[in-house]
């Protein structure tokens, strides 16, 4: 107990304990629908065109989260524009325009960091242990939205993913969301991002759904847990850089994949059996 209560002593644990909770919550939340729909990808490669908005983002002296946030959208928009326009599946497109803001905000940071100094490290790990009271402010607002949204439109959104062309001939405005559910995604990554970085944000969106999946069938009792498997995930990850001196992220994604790992060796029939 005396070891629990230790890292509670310093203010910047307390915000980077809250924080890490709300973002196993999020991502948990925003995940499981990208798991029914099987657009695990998608958040890939939102997570990673956020690079380039961050780049531009500095670069003109924006706001950071602005700069992702709209990045992130431009990204999905640009995956849709292909998948319509084009012959090619959602996952070639989203392998594209993965690579390409990918590539794009390396490219920018490089050529930043001639005039300026730029930790690239911090963007693409993220550092926990550094969050402010206004990231934990931030957090917390998107949280909230994402949980009110998800309450309102539970219904919808569950009929939405499991059948687009069912919510579609039933007058569903499927459309709007997609579009909603893209906000929901890169407002996830963008405050994500600053706990774990752009490479391992993605995990906190997968891992903690995919290990749910493997337990229940059943979407809401699979998001519950996914919640909890991600929060949990997060606050060890979280105590064991404090005591290890670790990095923050990768000692989180590290701590859910290997639940993800003991539920796949104590769990084989529903891991490997398809199920009815």
């Amino acid at each position: 107990m005396e070891a629990l209560l230790e890292p509670l002593q310093y203010a910047f644990m307390q915000r980077s304990l809250a924080v890490a909770l709300l973002i196993g919550i999020l991502g948990a939340m925003a995940g499981s629908y990208l798991m029914v729909q099987r657009l695990a990808l998608l958040g890939d490669a939102i997570s990673h065109s956020v690079l380039a908005g961050l780049a531009a983002a500095f670069a003109l002296g924006l706001p950071l989260a602005f700069g992702a946030f709209v990045a992130g959208l431009l990204s999905a928009a640009s995956i849709d524009f292909i998948r319509t326009r084009s012959p090619l599946k959602a996952d070639a497109a989203m392998g594209i325009v993965l690579s390409a803001f990918f590539a794009l905000g390396v490219t920018l940071i490089t050529l930043i960091q001639k005039q300026n100094k730029i930790d690239l490290n911090h963007f693409l790990f993220g550092n926990l242990l550094a969050v402010s009271p206004a990231d934990l402010r931030d957090t917390a607002i998107v949280a909230s939205l994402v949980a009110i949204a998800i309450v309102l439109f539970h219904k919808e959104l569950q009929f939405y993913c499991f059948d687009r062309l069912a919510a579609q001939a039933a007058g569903l405005p499927v459309r709007w969301f997609d579009l909603g559910l893209t906000v929901i995604l890169a407002m996830t990554i963008v405050v994500a991002m600053k706990a774990v970085g752009v490479l391992l944000v993605i995990a906190m969106l997968i891992t903690p759904p995919a290990t749910a999946y493997l337990w229940v069938r059943r979407f809401v009792p699979m998001m519950l847990l996914a919640i909890a498997i991600g929060s949990a995930s997060s606050l060890v990850g979280l105590y064991l850089s404090f005591f290890w001196d670790l990095p923050s992220g990768p000692a989180i994604v590290l701590v859910a994949s290997l639940v993800f790992v003991i539920t796949i060796l104590i769990n084989p029939r529903r891991s490997w059996q398809k199920q009815g």
